[in-house]
Formats: structure tokens, sequence, C-alpha cells
């Protein structure tokens, strides 16, 4: 009997509106055994999120006392009092079933992952095609304030200097494209 292999970890990391989980639900459904990390969030539920499927979502406090118990892989704090981190018990969960793990980070939270389990991981950056197109995608999805908008588009100025830190970029200009890229680097990437 052949020992059960401890899943890879496949990290997709890109400014907020880059098109991210829209490639990661694609390649979920094309891929059989990925397994989705659902990571912590101290801030409320959009429309249509749930609990424990999009996110775990902790209060402030809550979440600084999982950090003080280092309950937690990686975590940033993204925004003021807006902390994100990922579960070490989630991965420890979806690995020991055998399944590759799909996480969906900041930016920082993807090179933390990648340092930590170094070539156990395939980390992709995903890239809008200009910040022009970026600012209209966050616009469009009507989810934000302006402020937090152009909160985001700041941000996200900062985050496309760190690309460079990723095994993979994938400029997210043609949707389908972007899709096939995607599905051939992760396939490749768990066939090895």
């Amino acid at each position: 009997m052949s020992k059960r292999r401890k899943g890879k970890l496949i990290v997709f990391s890109a400014p907020s509106g880059s098109g991210k989980t829209t490639l990661v639900r694609d390649l979920m459904a094309k891929i059989p055994g990925l397994s989705f990390s659902v990571s912590a969030a101290s801030r409320k539920p959009r429309k249509n999120e749930t609990n424990g499927k999009d996110y775990y979502f902790l209060t402030v406090e809550e979440f600084k006392k999982k950090i003080n118990g280092q309950a937690f892989v990686e975590w940033e704090e993204v925004y003021k009092d807006h902390y994100y981190g990922t579960l070490v018990a989630e991965v420890e969960r979806i690995r020991k079933e055998g399944k590759h793990v799909v996480f969906d980070l900041d930016v920082k939270g993807g090179i933390t992952i990648k340092k930590r389990f170094g070539d156990d991981v395939l980390a992709v950056f995903v890239k809008p095609p200009s910040l022009e197109v970026l600012e209209k995608r966050l616009r469009g999805r009507a989810t934000d304030s302006e402020k937090n908008i152009l909160a985001r588009i700041a941000k996200a100025e900062e985050e496309l200097t760190y690309a460079r830190y990723f095994d993979v970029v994938v400029v997210n200009d043609d949707l389908e494209e972007a899709k096939n890229k995607v599905f051939k680097v992760v396939r490749e990437f768990i066939e090895t």
C-alpha cells in the first residue's frame, strides 16, 4: 500500500479587483483534488458571503487572540483593523486528506506561504492589465465606498511591485486566456 502524499499548495495573490477569485473558482471546477483554504477575516461579511465558506469571520479581538495563540500560518493587517489570515488547522486538515490546498491571499500572505513551505508551493500573481482597468473593475463591483476604492487603488500600486517574488505572473487581460494559463501551470505543478 502506498503512503498517502501530502498535498501541494497553490497560492493566488493579486491586487483587489484583478480577477483572482474568478480564476480560482474556474480552476477548482476543472481540477479534482483541489481544496480551497478558507481564510479568516476580521471584517464584516459582504452581501452573499457565508461564514465558514467564504471566510471565517472573526471580531478584531478574536483575531488578535488567535495571533497570540500562534493559530495562523500567515496573517496580515491589510487595512486598519481589517485582518486576514490562514489558520494552521485549515492547511493541515486539507493536506492530511491528500488534497492540494488553494489559497486566495493578499500579496504579503502569499509571499509568507512561499517562504514557509518552499518548493511545495506554486505562487501565482494575477496582474490587472492596468491601474485604469483595475479601477473600472472595482467601481463595477459596486461593493465598496469611494474612499475604499481609492484606498484599494493606492494599495494596488504597491502590491504590483511584489509580482517578481511569485513563480508565475498571469496578466488578466483576456479572461479565457488567463484561465487557460492558470490551468496549465497548476496542472503541471501538481503532476510533478
